[in-house]
């Protein structure tokens, strides 16, 4: 990819999700924070710019398993859906049994277990949520979108006005979901634990960094990938109708 250092860190993981292991290394957010170029995330976080650029390009090398840029949108929402909500679906239950089961055996010597907990507890009604908000509202109508220019039948008008209201619902949760995990991670010590754990306390928190790690491509391919893919089909179809 030329120009990489002018270039927007979620644009250069769009291109390859390779990518996504280099800017983690460096503390780069490429999913919420994806809309800066390289050179200005490099100055956020204090990183080597060219150093940066040379393991990018390194990791370019290896492609990814999936063409997510140039992927049909009605199987990219069924990837995110199939995987990535499922994945969140089926981990929670499993995950605030064991932070409850911390809290109780460690919390009195480990009190940040109550704060991960309570943390994890409210982003996990709020990814429910989320998640039910985009396979019942916004996904449904990108769907409709993607027939109507293969079949040449009319877009109907969205019940939420435009496509930019439920987009810029949905980035802003993102941006909360990436905020509440943050604070979970600098809570956990970057998911370390303790030297007293015990096993729970250590797969505890690889399901977390798990989870964590997840998210963030989850989003990454909500944010950088479909939800500007939905724009601008919903601008293609809106100007065809208009002229």
């Amino acid at each position: 990819m030329n120009n990489l250092k002018t270039t927007k860190v979620g644009k250069i993981v769009a291109t390859n999700y390779k990518a996504s292991t280099v800017l983690t290394a460096y503390n780069i957010d490429f999913c919420c924070g994806g809309g800066i170029t390289l050179e200005k995330a490099c100055q956020e976080k204090n990183a080597n710019l060219e150093k940066v650029i040379i393991e990018l390009e390194e990791a370019f090398k290896t492609r990814d398993v999936y063409d997510y840029q140039g992927m049909d949108l009605e199987h990219l929402i069924g990837i995110i859906i199939e995987v990535h909500h499922a994945y969140v679906q089926a981990t929670i239950p499993a995950l605030l049994a064991y932070l409850q089961k911390l809290c109780q055996v460690h919390g009195e010597r480990h009190p940040e277990l109550f704060d991960i907990f309570q943390l994890f507890k409210e982003g996990s009604t709020a990814l429910t949520e989320h998640m039910k908000k985009e396979e019942l509202i916004l996904f449904p109508y990108i769907h409709a979108m993607v027939q109507s220019k293969k079949n040449g039948f009319p877009l109907s008008d969205p019940h939420f006005g435009d496509i930019e209201n439920p987009i810029v619902i949905m980035e802003h949760e993102h941006e909360n979901e990436g905020a509440r995990f943050r604070k979970i991670a600098e809570l956990s010590n970057n998911y370390l634990s303790p030297d007293d754990g015990c096993q729970t306390y250590w797969v505890t928190y690889a399901i977390l960094k798990e989870f964590e790690d997840d998210l963030h491509k989850h989003i990454h391919l909500e944010n950088n990938i479909l939800f500007p893919a939905a724009r601008e089909l919903y601008n293609e179809l809106k100007n065809q109708i208009n002229s």
